[in-house]
């Protein structure tokens, strides 16, 4: 409304006092407009827009972002706010007008508001426009480290603290045009803290870091993993604040352990709604250096006994959603699965999940189907060392009918630089995930299926 109003303040003050007769039927339509237009106008936000990625999809997606620990938020949005990375608002409606204008004209074509099944008292949903209304995408990559004492930060640093450069174009374009981007955030982020006495390997990144991750296309991080926790609960009670400030959501560790093993839902225009769970079984100890969350402290979520997890499945399938898992397991650079992994594949394919997505090895390891559920066990590091390492983005689409597509995009990380494979490379990472994938198609490019 706001546009409207200074275009008519405009058009009246170039009239250098002579209102004539086209601008006061200017105003006059105007009103008609704002009272027939009043109730459509009241749902309408200023929404932030990914930066397009031209070769991935026509339409970019949408992203309604609220601070973690805001259950239910409505605000108008600061018009300035628009087009910005870190826009922290919630908006309740399905298939708002995109550009924030009344569309009175055509109001009859718009699609009606979809009905989808009510969450359980609690839980957080994003309401999201998806670039397809078909289908949302997502896209999931491995373990990342932004701490300042180690090689990729040192390789950020050089690149003038920009991403783009440290991670390739066609990559950052698939991760920014996913209608939902996912990485394994492997690190707390704080200033303060203590390391862990005796243990071998501690991160922590400078919470100015975290705008990395909008830069990176990121909506959601999983901090369910072994380092989240290195520097004691203040430092990871700083991640979940930063976490939230920056508009970006998480999974996987909260201030208790109903926040923590809670599920993040994301439900398209159409009524698509996926349901994202974040767990780790690492480290298999009595009295891990990664604190569990509990009902009383914050930690992350543990399932090693997986009750509470497969719990937490079934609720969100009662809910209608397509159920994502990512989990936190194997065995550190070891290509086969563990028996850990064996166990609680299937026992989580029990429960209902639809698609399993798997780290911790730092390597790829295979996939497979269970019953018709595909599982990842591992993406392997993604932006976390100076090896050279194969790697990859898993790009998904969940139907409306339930349906899932999955493509295994090759990538390599080499020299604190994570590039898209070519030529040579990429036919040999797809060889190898063909290889190490038993029963599964993997083709020419990267597309999976049973």
């Amino acid at each position: 409304m706001k546009y409207i109003y200074d275009y008519v303040k405009e058009k009246i003050n170039d009239s250098k006092g002579g209102v004539n007769s086209a601008v006061i039927a200017f105003v006059c339509a105007f009103l008609v407009t704002v009272t027939i237009g009043a109730g459509v106008l009241a749902v309408l936000h200023s929404r932030n827009i990914k930066e397009p990625a031209q070769d991935i999809a026509d339409t970019e997606p949408s992203v309604t972002r609220v601070p973690y620990a805001e259950k239910i938020v409505t605000s108008d949005t600061d018009e300035s706010q628009t087009g910005t990375d870190n826009v922290i608002v919630r908006d309740d409606s399905v298939g708002a007008n995109e550009a924030g204008e009344a569309d009175v004209e055509n109001q009859e074509e718009e699609p009606e508001a979809v009905e989808v099944a009510s969450l359980p008292e609690g839980n957080l949903e994003y309401n999201i426009t998806s670039a397809d209304g078909d289908y949302i995408s997502f896209g999931f990559a491995g373990d990342i480290l932004f701490d300042p004492g180690y090689a990729i930060m040192n390789r950020i640093r050089q690149n003038g603290g920009a991403i783009s450069g440290v991670i390739g174009d066609s990559l950052l374009s698939y991760m920014r045009a996913a209608d939902i981007m996912v990485v394994n955030n492997e690190f707390p982020y704080s200033n303060g803290g203590a390391p862990k006495e005796g243990k071998t390997f501690t991160f922590r990144a400078d919470p100015s870091s975290v705008s990395l991750l909008g830069d990176m296309g990121v909506d959601l991080c999983t901090i369910a993993n072994n380092h989240v926790f290195d520097y004691g609960e203040s430092a990871l009670l700083d991640t979940l604040t930063t976490i939230d400030n920056a508009g970006i959501a998480r999974v996987g560790a909260g201030v208790n352990i109903e926040e923590a093993s809670r599920p993040v839902y994301y439900t398209s225009q159409s009524g698509v709604r996926v349901a994202i769970i974040a767990a780790t079984e690492i480290e298999r100890l009595d009295n891990p250096d990664t604190r569990g969350a509990t009902d009383t402290s914050p930690g992350v979520f543990r399932c090693l006994d997986i009750t509470r997890l497969c719990s937490r499945i079934r609720e969100a399938k009662e809910t209608g959603a397509f159920v994502i898992v990512c989990i936190h397991w194997g065995t550190e650079n070891q290509e086969e699965i563990d028996w850990w992994q064996q166990k609680q594949s299937v026992e989580i394919v029990e429960a209902g999940a639809d698609l399993i997505v798997g780290g911790h090895p730092h390597i790829l390891q295979k996939i497979e189907y269970l019953n018709g559920v595909p599982v990842v066990y591992s993406l392997g590091n993604y932006l976390f060392n100076s090896k050279t390492l194969d790697t990859g983005l898993l790009s998904v689409k969940v139907h409306k009918d339930g349906a899932c597509d999955l493509q295994f995009i090759p990538a390599v990380q080499s020299g604190c630089n994570v590039n898209e494979a070519t030529g040579a490379d990429r036919d040999r990472v797809l060889s190898h995930m063909r290889a190490i994938s038993a029963g599964v198609s993997i083709d020419e490019n990267g597309i999976i299926s049973k």
